[in-house]
């Protein structure tokens, strides 16, 4: 019996031992662990030097090639080695966002002409050693391959995630703006380290009370956290807001008086965030009101919201528009609805499409919108949450699905990837320790942010 009870109390110390080893790697520092590589000791990273800029994203980029250098080689001495500079230069052929990654006169040179880009590249040179190439070996010349490159968030403001896996909300909306959690700056640095640059906080089934001032506050605070990091936000609007905040008896984009609110809005809201990114708009789809609602078609109700925003920001107006009472096959209701608007939307409206023409389905041929409307800005609709695909209790990578929707041959002179100037995935993140649900799920997250 004593042998019994010894050997019952000994499996349960090693499972407390086996345990802790298993917690200590919880998934929080997703793929930005910089663990030391094999032969750190014999790798010498020298200073990190900034020049050209010293803009709050360049002193970011600064210290985590500085950070980043003393996880990848703890060994090394500081200021020895091979020196690094961080150069920001005029040119007008380097995209926002791109960068050079290059032997210099002393070193190494990682070389943008924005602050963003010396931080991409700072991401991108750090990826490079951590897979064990020596720092003078590497050559790399890379921009980003859409202009906008964002996440969808179908976040409530109660907190509840709609498709979510990962847990509640990652936006404490109860104490911001007074309290911005520690999580939302470690939140854009992953997404900037796989070059996201803009990114929607609440569900597209949005409620007009985020356009009320208590909430522009909260949106504020976000947009502050996110900025340095190159980061701007966008922000769900609820098409009927002026008849259901704003006190009028409409919607009817064509109405002057509606017209006049959401100029108002817009400019309340770009008073308190210069950078804003712009709305993100369902309408007529599942329910949700729309400029059909009165008659008028979807360019009316996005060209509307474009003339309040102006040249500050996009309008993004989503093409998926099922609804059971509509006879049409519901593959083709979007195409039928959208593709006649060819060429009528503002220079800033982009209409963003669903990969497939159902749902995310997990086997779906590409979106008829893709390559049918050649005079529109176009952009495709991911999704990184797993819908369709097991929710987070199996294992999925998305990555394949991904490329093989973006490497669609139209049928038009060119892939789907051609024919979109803007990339959008619906976000996997979640209040989890792990963000996603699983540490699997990480990988949906990278893999959509490197291939953008």
């Amino acid at each position: 019996m004593v042998t019994a009870r010894l050997c019952a109390l000994l499996l349960l110390a090693a499972s407390f031992v086996t345990g802790g080893a298993a917690r200590a790697e919880d998934g929080y520092r997703l793929w930005l662990r910089n663990a030391p590589v094999a032969d750190a000791a014999q790798q010498t990273p020298g200073a990190v030097t900034l020049s050209g800029s010293e803009s709050p994203t360049a002193l970011l980029a600064r210290d985590e090639l500085t950070r980043g250098l003393s996880e990848l080689y703890p060994s090394s001495a500081a200021g020895g080695g091979t020196p690094i500079l961080l150069r920001r230069i005029t040119d007008s052929a380097m995209r926002d966002g791109a960068f050079r990654i290059s032997p210099a006169e002393r070193g190494v040179a990682i070389t943008a002409a924005s602050d963003v880009g010396l931080l991409y590249g700072v991401f991108a040179l750090l990826r490079e050693l951590g897979q064990g190439r020596a720092i003078g070996a590497i050559r790399r010349d890379e921009a980003p391959a859409y202009t906008l490159r964002m996440l969808n968030h179908w976040d409530n403001p109660d907190g509840h995630v709609e498709r979510g896996y990962a847990g509640r909300s990652i936006f404490d909306w109860w104490h911001l703006p007074g309290h911005v959690d520690a999580r939302m700056t470690d939140y854009a640095r992953a997404n900037a380290s796989i070059g996201i640059n803009g990114v929607v906080i609440n569900n597209v089934n949005a409620r007009a009370m985020m356009l009320e001032p208590r909430y522009i506050a909260k949106v504020k605070a976000l947009a502050d956290t996110f900025r340095p990091w190159g980061i701007r936000v966008y922000v769900s609007a609820r098409f009927s807001a002026p008849r259901d905040i704003g006190g009028l008896k409409t919607a009817d984009p064509l109405d002057p008086a509606v017209r006049a609110w959401w100029k108002a809005k817009a400019d309340e809201i770009y008073a308190a965030i210069p950078d804003f990114g712009g709305f993100l708009v369902k309408a007529n789809s599942e329910g949700q009101p729309g400029p059909q609602d009165y008659g008028r078609s979807h360019a009316d109700g996005a060209n509307m919201l474009a003339a309040a925003i102006g040249e500050r920001g996009t309008v993004i107006w989503r093409a998926f528009v099922y609804a059971a009472e509509n006879r049409e096959d519901r593959a083709k209701q979007a195409f039928t609805e959208f593709q006649p608007l060819d060429g009528k939307f503002a220079k800033t409206v982009v209409v963003q499409v669903k990969n497939g023409p159902i749902d995310f389905q997990p086997r779906e041929p590409f979106h008829p919108l893709f390559g049918a409307m050649p005079r529109t800005q176009l952009a495709m609709e991911l999704q990184i949450t797993k819908e369709y695909l097991g929710f987070a209790s199996h294992l999925a990578f998305l990555a394949p699905l991904f490329e093989e929707a973006l490497d669609a041959d139209t049928g038009r002179g060119g892939s789907v990837a051609e024919t979109v100037t803007v990339i959008a995935g619906v976000a996997n993140t979640g209040s989890d320790r792990n963000w996603s649900g699983s540490h699997f799920d990480q990988a949906n997250w990278y893999a959509f942010g490197r291939f953008a």
